[in-house]
């Protein structure tokens, strides 16, 4: 890793956790209760640093590296994709809060975090008091949507999961052009312009690495196997989420591919509550006031 990225996040511990047999990067800053914040692809934490400050005057934010990305420890590849699993991770996690203290705690997730953050909430459900998903339906939803229309707005969950070393190798041969294009496509405005240069410069100087493109690409991997495979057994069994869940999507994100994602999560939670904020798929870049506010009138509710 570069050691001259810019500090994003001024005033907050830089702690590396060991979970699970896992080291888990962080920052850590705030008062009052504890909120676990999880980014998603093709990220990390710095996703957060916008909204950070205003967060950190009523929570405890803690702000981690998910496996594989970032600067957290990268799992070994597993037969059936194991070691990428959300319930895999949602039990580190689990794990590295209660490390740090917390038996309990508020989440917040975007993107592969939100999936983290729901699987969490389903398996340890007195873990997780509150919950807020940021731009996604649950994992066996969109799989299960997957037409002609859905594929060519996701292709991505298709591509990256395809067998190692197929898009590994691709990826690899112009990772920041890639990674560049992924980002900006998934915005409202298709440029980069809601991305500060610095976080960027973080996101670039990370995603060029071969190892944690491999990683990111198993994430996928596990999404589209026993991530399916997982939320099946639970909907199958009507299993729900019993905390508290906010659903926040962009007017013009990817879960918003939907008529009404308020509804396809209600079958998840229904106790479910939310909104469509403006922009697409990176609320906290692209909307970071109107995402702050509904994070803290919900969470300090």
């Amino acid at each position: 890793m570069t050691t001259e990225l810019p500090d994003l996040f001024p005033n907050f511990e830089t702690k590396v956790v060991h979970a699970k047999d896992m080291d888990f990067f962080c920052r850590i800053g705030g008062s009052g209760p504890p909120l676990l914040l999880l980014h998603g692809y093709p990220q990390s934490h710095v996703i957060w640093h916008k909204i950070a400050p205003e967060l950190a005057a009523r929570f405890t934010l803690i702000m981690p590296d998910l496996p594989g990305y970032g600067q957290s420890s990268i799992p070994p590849r597993s037969t059936g994709h194991g070691t990428y699993s959300k319930r895999t991770w949602a039990e580190a996690f689990n794990e590295m809060m209660r490390v740090l203290g917390y038996r309990s705690y508020f989440l917040a997730g975007h993107d592969r975090g939100a999936r983290v953050g729901y699987r969490l909430a389903l398996d340890f459900p007195g873990s997780v008091t509150k919950l807020a998903v940021l731009d996604i339906l649950p994992t066996s939803d969109y799989w299960d949507l997957m037409d002609r229309n859905f594929g060519l707005k996701i292709y991505h969950w298709m591509y990256l999961a395809q067998p190692f070393p197929f898009p590994e190798k691709m990826i690899a041969a112009a990772p920041i052009r890639f990674l560049e294009h992924t980002l900006a496509s998934w915005t409202a405005a298709k440029t980069l312009d809601c991305f500060s240069e610095g976080a960027l410069e973080h996101t670039r100087d990370w995603f060029c690495r071969p190892d944690r493109i491999s990683a990111s690409c198993e994430d996928y991997r596990a999404g589209a196997t026993i991530d399916y495979e997982h939320d099946k057994i639970d909907r199958d069994a009507g299993n729900t989420i019993s905390a508290d869940v906010l659903v926040l999507w962009g007017s013009k994100g990817i879960a918003s591919s939907v008529d009404d994602p308020l509804a396809v999560w209600r079958r998840w939670s229904p106790q479910a509550q939310g909104m469509a904020l403006p922009g697409g798929h990176f609320l906290p870049e692209e909307a970071p006031d109107e995402t702050s506010d509904a994070l803290v009138n919900y969470f300090g509710n």
